[in-house]
């Protein structure tokens, strides 16, 4: 089993990953290192803002309330329309590997 460094460098380097212009979901991100969405949110949120974590949104698509200006104002600059705090995830989901 992976330590919580490792998990939390893998996390960090799959939303680094993420394309500008696309999203993912904290499911993806999970899925991709092998954890749950939860622990990835809770590790991007301790992550200092050291990756592109406006890039990361809720399976609906959706933005955390507390993160939707800063996160919309990023997304927007790359292409990503914003509505309702929300992301077109047919439009601009990030195929992750």
């Amino acid at each position: 089993m992976a330590s919580m460094a490792e998990l939390s460098d893998s996390v960090l380097m799959a939303t680094a990953a993420i394309p500008a212009g696309r999203v993912a979901t904290y499911g993806d991100v999970g899925k991709v290192v092998g954890c749950g969405p939860r622990l990835v949110a809770r590790i991007l949120a301790g992550s200092g803002g050291s990756t592109s974590w406006w890039r990361v949104v809720r399976a609906d698509g959706s933005i955390a309330e507390q993160l939707v200006s800063e996160a919309s104002t990023r997304l927007g600059r790359e292409g990503v329309e914003v509505v309702g705090g929300r992301v077109d995830l047919a439009k601009h989901r990030a195929e992750l590997e």
